[in-house]
């Protein structure tokens, strides 16, 4: 069986920069491409309810000379893909 979904996550990570550039051009005009790497899974327990969860993908990039986040959340099902994109900045 073929894992769409590690093979989409690929397909977002070398292609990041264009995804950016086509659905958010503005938003990759303001970032340092040099500057772009992504980070380890990350695996966080859900308090309330025990659960362990992983997150999708996480790119981290310099945006208007600020380290920021970007999680890319990924969402298959047999009809239709959908990706979410969620920025956050570390507070100082």
């Amino acid at each position: 069986m073929i894992d769409h979904d590690r093979l989409f996550k690929e397909l977002i990570s070398t292609f990041f920069l264009e995804f950016l550039e086509l659905f958010f051009p503005q938003l990759r005009e303001e970032l340092e491409p040099n500057s772009l790497s992504f980070l380890d899974k990350e695996i966080f327990t859900d308090v309330t309810e025990g659960e362990k969860h992983e997150t999708d993908l996480i790119a981290q990039v310099k945006l208007r000379n600020q380290s920021s986040f970007f999680l890319i959340h990924l969402l298959s099902c047999r009809t239709a893909k959908s990706v979410e994109l969620a920025r956050f900045s570390p507070s100082n």
